[in-house]
C-alpha cells in the first residue's frame, strides 16, 4: 500500500511558529495539502467539514487541549479511526500513557526534526 502524498493533513497548535515549522517539515517530506487550526475546537470544526487523513496536534493548547481533541475525535463515529499524532514538550510517562489510553496513534516529543517526523508518520500511515 503506497501513501497518498496528496492526503489532507490537519496540524493543530496554538503557537503560529510551531504551525509553520510542522508545515515546512511536512513539505520537505512531500506533503503539500496541509491545513491549520489554532485550537482544538477549531480543529474539530474543520474535521467535521472536510475529509482529513491525518491529524498532528499539540498537547498544550487553550481552551481545548490536544488530549481533549483526541478524545472528541475518538468519540465521533465518523472520525474515530482517523490517524492522530500528538506533539508535546512533555515526555512524562503519565502523559504518554494518557495519550495512549485516549487512542493516540503516535507521540512526538519536541524538539524534533524531519527525520523524526518521517519515522513517526511512517509508523502511522505507512512508508512513503
Amino acid at each position: 500500500m503506497s501513501v497518498d502524498m496528496q492526503m489532507n493533513i490537519l496540524i493543530v497548535d496554538d503557537y503560529k511558529t510551531m504551525l509553520r515549522i510542522i508545515r515546512n517539515l511536512l513539505k520537505q517530506l512531500g506533503f503539500n495539502n496541509v491545513d491549520e487550526a489554532t485550537d482544538g475546537s477549531m480543529a474539530l470544526q474543520k474535521l467535521r467539514d472536510k475529509e482529513y487523513h491525518l491529524v498532528i496536534s499539540d498537547w498544550n493548547m487553550e481552551p481545548m487541549t490536544g488530549i481533549q481533541l483526541l478524545r472528541e475525535v475518538r468519540a465521533d463515529a465518523k472520525l474515530k479511526t482517523l490517524p492522530f499524532i500528538m506533539i508535546t514538550a512533555e515526555s512524562k510517562t503519565e502523559n504518554v500513557i494518557a495519550a495512549k489510553e485516549a487512542g493516540v496513534n503516535n507521540y512526538i516529543v519536541k524538539p524534533f526534526n524531519a527525520a523524526t517526523l518521517k519515522t513517526k508518520l511512517a509508523s502511522v500511515i505507512g512508508n512513503f
